[in-house]
Formats: C-alpha cells, structure tokens, sequence
C-alpha cells in the first residue's frame, strides 16, 4: 500500500473525515516527508501515537489569513523554523544574502521570514487568542537561554520570550513531544506542563523549581562578558540527563526555567522511529517548482546513528543531539536499504550511511549509560579518552550486511569521519580503513582537519596536525596497497577564534607544501549555542577564562580566508597584502617555498 502525506489543505482533512486537526504543524521548510526533515519524524511519531497532524508549511507571514486556513486545531500549534536556523540559511557567515533555499520549492528565496520561529509565533497568537504554542527544531533548541547573535552583533532574550510560545522543545524531540500531546489531550493546561524533560518554560515563581541552578540573567549576560562565559559553562556542564540540573536565567520580572535534556532514545525506539511510514519525497505541490533541492543529498542515504563524541567547539550537535552517541540495529537498517532498493529511480547506490559522525555507529563510552557525558573532559581531545575504547567492529559488519543486499550496487560514506577515532582503534581501525578504501570511497574522501596549527585546533578541540598528518600516510598507503588512486580533500576553517593571520600563514604554507588547493573553505560562523560562539563573543575560553584572540574586523577576516585560496587569481591582492601585514614578504617570490609571485607588470605592446 502506498504511503500518504499528512493533510496540507482543509479540503485533505475533511477527506480524512476530520473535523479539525489535534495540531497544526507549522513549519519553515518545504514538506518533504522523508526522516531527514525533522518535520517529518514529529509529525510521523504523532500520527503513531494517535494525533491528527496538518502541515502547514511556509505560510505567508504577512496574511495572518494564511494561520486560519485549518481552522483552530483542537490542542494547539507547532512551530519549526526548519532544518537549519533561518538567520544561516539567508546569510553567509559574511552577512550576505544567499542566492537559493535548497529547503524550499525549486531552491526559491524568500519563502520564509528571517527569525522564522519569533513571526510565526506571532502570527499564530494575533490569529488564535488563548492557543497552546510550542516552540521545536535547531533555532528553538539553539537559542533557548540568553545567546549572543552576530547578526544583530548583540545579546538577545532567549527565543521563548522573544517568541511569546509557551513551552520550548530542544534536541531530538520524539519523546518529548507524544508526553506534550498527552498531557494537553488530558486536559492539562499547557503553563502547568513543566515536568517533561527537554523542555524550557517561563515562570514568575523560580521557587517552585525543585533543585534548580540559577545562572547569570539575560541582563548581566548582556552587559558583563565574563558573566556571559559563566553562564555558557553552566548550560554545557549540565547538558546531561543523568546530573544535569534544572536550570534558571531570570529575564526582567520573569524566569526561564531549561530543564535537564531528555534521555537519549535507545536503539529499539531509534528503529521504531526510522521505521515509520514516510513516503521519503517531498510533497508532490512542488513537483511543478521542481521539487525541493535539499532531498538530493539524503534521499537515498541512512541516518545510522544520532549524538557526536567528538564535541568540536564550532558544532551545535553538542547543544542539541548531545554528546552520547545512539545508534540504530542492524537489522533495521539493512530493512531500510532494502525498501531503497523498491523505490522508483534507485540504481543501486546509496549515498550514505552515517550520522553527525559516520564512524561512532556503535561506538560509545560505557560509562556514559551511568554518568552521562563527563562534564570536565571531552571524548577525544586532546587524545581519545581510554574509556572510549573505539571499536569498529559494529559499523564493519553493518556495511558488509548493506553490500550484500539485492540490488545494491555500491554503498558510500559521505558523513564525517573521525580519522583520530580510526588511528586509535589499534584491534580493527586498519581493517576499517582497508574497507573503506576498497568499497565506499567514489576517488575523494572528505575529512575535516579544519586547521593545522595546534593552537587553533586546541580551541577548536581537534586532534593536532601529527594526527591529520599520520591518517594521511596511512591512507595513502593504504590506496597504495591496494592499487587505488583516490584522494583526501580537507574541510578548512578560517577564522576561528585563536586564529591570527600568522596562523592563517602557517596553514596556507602547509596546503602550497602539501600542494593542497581547496576548492571550498568555510569561515568561521558564529551561529547560537557554540563553545567557539562564547569564544569569539567574550574573547576569552569560559572553560579557563583566559583571553582568545579573535579575528573580527572584516578585512581581517577576508585575508585569512583569502589565505587558504592564495592561488586564486582574485585573491591575489588581499593575499599579498595579509603576507605583508603577518611580516611575511619572505613568501612572495619564485622560490618554490613561495605561495605568490610578485605581480608582474604587463610590457607595453611594441607598435
């Protein structure tokens, strides 16, 4: 039987024989309905649980008609801003306006309005008075305590007050939000819904909020940055579920209460949830755009497993997926890969088979099932942590079983990888990284160094350059060996707090030495809910307190970017002239240590 989309028109619903809906879902994103789109997976997991679900995706802001077209739903609305905080799918790190939405119909801009959670949210409450409003998704998750945002280059309210919204949802949100919808079916109001973990509320009576922690306000965090630091440390010291405490920042005459995160979901009910009935397309409303371009990329790919161990100080996973790493069965991902075999247009490829980190699928730290993530260190900086033991033997089995099924031709790794991880695993990373050359390489590999400069990587959290450096002979060699000519091509970050144009030099001088020519870098962006966000805001690590440098005068930031493509012909002047301010005249020239040559003037044409 062919899978259905959840209404997206009145007219849908009353063919369902529905009256009005339990909830209105309303989203940033193109509907796509495939587990990649968290849209998907809620409202999937609360038509399981027995709730009617409309969508309600990219409405016009600026009709509040555009609210009303269900109707008042009969427990109350849904907000997600997307897959990716708005603010970051309209801008680059460079403040400009993006060309395309891979999210939306067709790749078309404009669809959604900046700040997408904060207008929706008031759009809904001019259309309904008295309606139930709950907040989810990155931009909710991200911005949940008081954040610094560069785009407004200030401090802002977390999002629940800025938003108006009830109750705020963050992470992965598939328990929380069946205990939400019961307890409002059962008649609860939604301001005394405020046991369910994972969730934030906003309270005038801090009192009431057994064993909480109270952080640094919205106030002081706004005008005193080492009180910001302060209060950053106490959300990502108690971002566990098993010691993290209930934590307050009072906001004028009220008090945001962020209670610890929810429990991981284990592998049964990560299946349970992969294992719903999507149609795994987008609606077929867009067909006539042309679809919506962000389901190239996972259509044909599996999510194995959920959390990242790797805790980079520029990643919000930390902040939202968390640090303890879930990972699906087997038997349910080879069931997925076989279900990709019977849909229209499969020749035989998958894409992907991985997570935040494609090779922690069955990894993890024992005492993470008692303790949680530790609060004081991380998993793998500045060496991998001896209880995490990294194993590859699970994720080794599970791509044998997917090379085998019918009709599958080849199997790719695009996700990261942790080439420290495969180094570390001494019993099987070498068999890991034979299997991975030898089946689900397609000529380039992508990894992610992002820096060579040890003092950069420190702050970042990321294994020193011998490291990087080791994994590229083992990889070489290994290609070697196996009569392959398949290459390394590394994510590069330029910016990044601790990052002066000297070590920008050092990492240009390591890409000419290594006759690396990077086709893309990424500047450093500092988006809500990072270590490295705190770093650039405060100019100082909150975990020591000490002073970080920070690149954030624009020209600055355009040099070192222009750094990492020296070779460009249209970098050549802000190149020269970065080499000129770090002292560095000694590498414009034709020697072969040189990154540019001296611009040569034309001769005159002789007549």
């Amino acid at each position: 039987m062919e899978q259905t989309f959840l209404p997206v028109t009145r007219a849908e619903c009353e063919a369902r024989g529905w009256e009005r809906p339990d909830f209105v879902y309303v989203i940033g994103d193109a509907y796509v309905d495939h587990p990649s789109f968290g849209h998907a997976i809620i409202s999937r997991v609360l038509e399981k649980n027995g709730y009617k679900v409309a969508i309600l995706s990219q409405p016009d802001w600026r009709d509040i008609g555009a609210f009303k077209q269900f109707g008042r739903p009969r427990l109350g609305f849904l907000v997600s801003s997307g897959n990716i905080d708005p603010m970051v799918n309209h801008y680059t790190a460079a403040h400009k306006r993006r060309s395309a939405d891979a999210y939306s119909p067709g790749g078309k801009i404009g669809l959604r309005p900046d700040r997408a959670d904060i207008v929706y949210c008031n759009c809904i409450r001019q259309a309904y008075k008295n309606m139930p409003i709950a907040i989810g998704g990155v931009e909710a998750s991200l911005r949940r305590f008081a954040h610094y945002d560069c785009w407004d280059d200030r401090v802002r309210a977390s999002i629940l007050i800025d938003s108006g919204a009830d109750i705020l949802m963050y992470g992965m949100g598939e328990r929380m939000i069946v205990s939400l919808a019961d307890a409002l079916d059962g008649g609860l109001n939604i301001h005394d819904i405020t046991y369910i973990p994972g969730t934030a509320y906003v309270t005038e009576h801090p009192e009431n909020v057994y064993d909480a922690q109270e952080i640094e306000s919205f106030e002081a965090v706004r005008d005193d940055k080492d009180a910001y630091c302060r209060a950053f440390m106490a959300q990502y010291q108690n971002q566990n579920h098993l010691t993290g405490k209930p934590l307050v920042q009072k906001h004028g005459k009220q008090y945001l209460v962020v209670n610890p995160p929810d429990e991981p979901l284990s592998a049964k009910e990560l299946d349970e949830v992969y294992e719903l009935p999507y149609t795994r397309r987008p609606h077929p409303m867009y067909d006539k755009d042309g679809g919506v371009p962000a389901i190239s990329e996972v259509e044909l790919s599996l999510t194995a497993n959920r959390g990242c161990a790797g805790a980079c100080a520029f990643c919000a996973i930390t902040f939202h997926q968390g640090r303890v790493l879930q990972s699906r069965s087997e038997d349910s991902l080879v069931r997925e890969a076989e279900a990709l075999t019977r849909q229209p247009g499969f020749t035989g490829y998958i894409h992907d088979v991985g997570g935040p980190t494609a090779n922690f699928y069955g990894q993890g730290c024992r005492k993470q099932k008692t303790q949680g993530a530790c609060m004081d260190r991380q998993c793998l900086y500045p060496s991998v942590c001896p209880a995490f033991k990294p194993d590859h033997t699970r994720y080794l089995h599970l791509l044998k079983r997917l090379r085998e099924v019918d009709g599958v031709k080849k199997v790719f790794i695009r996700s990261g990888l942790r080439f420290d991880c495969i180094l570390a695993d001494r019993a099987h990373g070498q068999e890991f990284l034979e299997t991975l050359c030898s089946y689900h390489v397609s000529g380039q590999l992508k990894v992610a160094p992002e820096h060579i400069s040890d003092k950069v990587l420190q702050k970042m959290g990321k294994p020193g350059q011998a490291v990087y450096d080791e994994f590229c002979r083992r990889y070489r060699e290994t290609n070697e060996r196996l009569g392959k000519k398949q290459y390394l091509v590394p994510y590069l970050i330029s910016g990044h707090p601790g990052s002066d144009l000297n070590e920008a030099v050092k990492l240009a001088e390591y890409l000419h030495r290594h006759r690396i020519n990077p086709e893309q870098v990424q500047e450093f962006y500092p988006t809500p809910g990072t270590l490295a966000t705190c770093m650039f805001y405060t100019e100082k690590d909150p975990r020591t307190m000490k002073p970080v440098y920070v690149a954030k005068s624009i020209p600055e930031k355009i040099m070192q970017r222009a750094l990492l493509q020296y070779g460009k012909p249209e970098n050549y002047e802000t190149a020269k002239k970065a080499l000129l301010e770090a002292g560095r005249k000694d590498l414009i020239g034709f020697s072969p240590r040189c990154l540019i040559p001296p611009r040569q003037t034309k001769r005159k044409e002789r007549s």
